[in-house]
């Protein structure tokens, strides 16, 4: 990790997220935020395929996207990364690792969303028990 990015880390850790919340982000912050430095998946040297694992059934799935997943489980754009899958649900937004979680798992949580529970309220690997 760089100084820059260091720094930011630094600056937005703790659960707060650069600009406040993922929801209040227009489409245009967070694709910024998704292509910075910040973003671990943004970086040279990452194979695009491993962000879209083959199988359907959800272990196999998170074994053949295991690079992928152990890059979202560090990244600190983690929720504004499931923000951008949840409102381009219905093109790209569906498919692949987005914010840590299969397909499978954020179909679960779009259902939610669609009640209007804001991304920050849903639960995710990290906080679902």
């Amino acid at each position: 990790m760089g100084p820059r990015v260091a720094q930011r880390s630094r600056q937005f850790g703790s659960g707060e997220h650069p600009g406040g919340s993922p929801s209040r982000c227009s489409d245009r912050q967070l694709a910024d935020r998704l292509t910075s430095p910040l973003a671990r998946c943004a970086g040279p040297g990452v194979d695009p395929d491993a962000w879209y694992p083959v199988s359907t059934d959800p272990e196999r799935a998170r074994a053949q996207a295991g690079m992928a997943l152990a890059l979202c489980g560090q990244c600190i754009v983690r929720l504004e990364c499931l923000e951008m899958s949840m409102r381009h649900w219905t093109t790209v937004g569906r498919h692949g690792i987005w914010g840590g979680m299969l397909d499978s798992e954020r179909a679960v949580l779009h259902a939610a969303r669609i009640t209007g529970t804001p991304v920050t309220a849903l639960p995710t690997a990290d906080n679902a028990g």
